[in-house]
């Protein structure tokens, strides 16, 4: 299942790392992240070398459905209460800036990629909540984001209240990422394997640079750092109908509650193509499918004539408290970063996360890095998302085998017991979101290599390390 983003751009292949490098900075994963963090630290005159473990934009950032807002749900009342009014603010400031740092670019390089300014709006069709979406939009007033309360929307139905933020954008990630990533040395199939002190190794060369930019969705790296403790994987589903028939849609929209689907429109070959999202769950838990169905049967009570045109799915990691952790991988080795755990928001977090990261590698302060630091957590605090995590273990490693039909074994990631996505036909694991083709082929990490590829290493997964007293 592909993307309409990879339906409609191809981008070009680039070759293997065959040989050893030198650079000021290496950066892991050309998705979004990765490409905007090494594009900004490019322009300020650095030698940057990125590694794709497979092509360009194969992860998140080509199943995205691509807004870039800083409207990420019920999070605006909740930081406040949380963390306070300054570190509230940091993330409004760092999300509202990473649009006009897009605007900056696109202007700059002259990229054409349907890059279009629009409200984004928050709906509930639930009588109820309608006080929680008051809350939300005086905390993001109060925080400096254009937000208002309306009535007034673009939907096939009611709603008994929306938050509307002005002056958002949505854009093709391809279109962009085609051209940006064409001015940046990056290198394709070229799956880092090994980390020793600065030097990144591949099967085939090595880089050694001044600094490490993990950017690769969620970090395999067990020991520093303790990500598989700090966010899980969640999946969504996304159904493209053509609604040529019906009025553009200039808004994008996400609900919240039992209704909460998600909207936007874009322009493809001629037609007026609705990505309509919904139907999230923990990876590993969806064995008996029907997400795609009940897009189907949404676009065709709301758009009736409606056709599907494509569909797929993304997976995000969510972490504990709704906030990216983009700054230092850990304290323990200060050249290493990271970002990860953008939530359902990658397209805003990677160009915060690119801003922070770009700073820090320069030597320089960035006014909101604070509240992203993901050494905002001791260790303790992780305990609650650990047993989690560990209670889905036992509860995969209890079932009855699979048949010899199916795909038996565990994720060589830290030996969990996978589930079959009957959806998109794929084992899953449920404890750190690790995802296989039915053949067993890796789709996504934090594994590192498939179910039948290198058999001794798929048998003996990496073991749990002991967790250090904070």
């Amino acid at each position: 299942m592909e993307s309409v983003w990879k339906k409609t751009v191809e981008l070009p292949h680039r070759e293997k790392l065959e040989k050893s490098l030198h650079a000021d900075a290496v950066v892991v994963g050309a998705g979004m992240a990765g490409v905007l963090t090494a594009y900004l630290l490019q322009e300020q005159g650095m030698d940057v070398v990125v590694l794709e473990a497979g092509r360009m934009a194969s992860g998140q950032t080509g199943n995205t459905t691509a807004k870039i807002t800083s409207q990420h749900g019920l999070v605006y009342a909740y930081l406040i209460e949380k963390f306070g009014r300054e570190k509230a603010g940091m993330y409004a400031h760092a999300n509202q800036h990473a649009i006009e740092a897009y605007a900056r670019i696109i202007e700059k390089e002259k990229i054409n990629c349907q890059f279009q300014r629009c409200p984004a709006y928050l709906y509930t069709r639930e009588e109820g909540r309608k006080v929680e979406l008051e809350q939300e939009a005086e905390a993001a007033k109060s925080l400096g984001i254009p937000a208002s309360i309306t009535l007034e929307t673009e939907l096939p139905f009611k709603v008994e209240g929306a938050v509307r933020f002005e002056r958002q954008a949505k854009f093709h990630p391809l279109e962009f990422l085609r051209n940006v990533g064409g001015k940046l040395n990056i290198f394709e199939e070229s799956r880092v394997v090994r980390l020793k002190d600065n030097c990144v190794y591949t099967e085939h060369g090595m880089v050694e640079g001044q600094h490490v930019v993990f950017a690769c969705h969620y970090p395999w790296q067990v020991v520093p750092g303790y990500y598989f403790l700090r966010m899980h994987q969640e999946r969504s589903y996304v159904s493209a109908l053509d609604i040529s028939e019906w009025e553009p849609m200039e808004g994008m929209y996400l609900g919240i509650g039992k209704e909460g689907f998600s909207f936007r429109t874009m322009e493809a070959d001629g037609s007026r193509i609705l990505l309509l999202g919904g139907g999230s769950h923990r990876t590993g838990e969806n064995s008996s499918g029907g997400k795609y169905r009940m897009l189907q049967k949404k676009g065709e009570e709301w758009f009736p004539g409606s056709r599907e045109v494509a569909r797929w799915s993304a997976q995000d990691c969510m972490p504990m408290d709704k906030i990216p952790y983009i700054g230092y991988f850990s304290s323990e080795i200060p050249n290493w970063y990271v970002a990860t755990g953008f939530g359902k928001w990658g397209m805003s977090s990677s160009m915060a996360a690119a801003s922070i990261i770009s700073d820090m590698v320069l030597g320089r302060e960035h006014a909101d890095e604070e509240v992203f630091a993901p050494q905002r957590f001791p260790v303790s605090a992780l305990s609650k998302n650990f047993t989690e995590n560990a209670v889905q273990a036992v509860k995969g490693l209890s079932k009855q085998a699979m048949s010899m039909e199916e795909f038996p074994g565990k994720c060589p990631h830290m030996g969990c017991k996978l589930e079959k996505n009957a959806d998109d036909h794929t084992w899953e694991c449920p404890c750190h979101g690790s995802c296989f083709t039915a053949e067993g082929e890796l789709v996504s990490g934090p594994a590192q290599h498939g179910l039948t590829a290198d058999k001794d290493k798929a048998d003996k997964p990496v073991s749990a390390p002991e967790i250090p007293e904070p």
